[in-house]
């Protein structure tokens, strides 16, 4: 019964959206979203039952709705184009390099900006603290270091 409300449902849509582009005329609409939303993964993913997928394939303007969202608005997945590859590492490759020039200078002063705010916090939170002494007439004097407790 589920599948015949959702086949009948499909139809619906299908006979509502008739030749237009889109819901509501030549531009999308809320409505447009949450169709879409819906039906792409419908019609893309590989499913154990394809009852449902093989109804929408037959629905020819749903199956161009979806195909024509995704081109205009993800050019890279259902489109002709593809989007610009990325290094699946995460490292820095010529074109990368290309787009942003002032990129490592960036990076140096975004780690320099983080050891200064942790060095800040490390003196005002009493973790690290500078104590000045006179110095002797040597030039050098012994470092004292004071137990917490003298004897247990």
């Amino acid at each position: 019964q589920l599948y015949r409300e959702a086949r009948e449902c499909l139809t619906l849509l299908s006979q509502r959206l008739g030749s237009q582009k889109f819901f509501f005329g030549d531009s999308p609409a809320s409505l447009d979203a949450l169709v879409f939303s819906r039906l792409a993964p419908l019609l893309k993913a590989k499913l154990p039952n394809g009852k449902l997928q093989q109804h929408l394939k037959s629905l020819q303007n749903l199956c161009n709705y979806c195909t024509s969202i995704l081109s205009l608005y993800f050019p890279w997945d259902g489109g002709e184009s593809h989007p610009p590859p990325h290094p699946p590492c995460g490292c820095t490759d010529s074109a990368e390099a290309e787009e942003d020039p002032h990129k490592r200078r960036k990076q140096l002063l975004s780690v320099l900006v983080g050891l200064a705010a942790m060095l800040g916090y490390a003196f005002l939170s009493g973790i690290v603290s500078i104590q000045r002494s006179s110095v002797g007439p040597a030039g050098r004097q012994p470092i004292a270091m004071e137990e917490e407790e003298e004897e247990e």
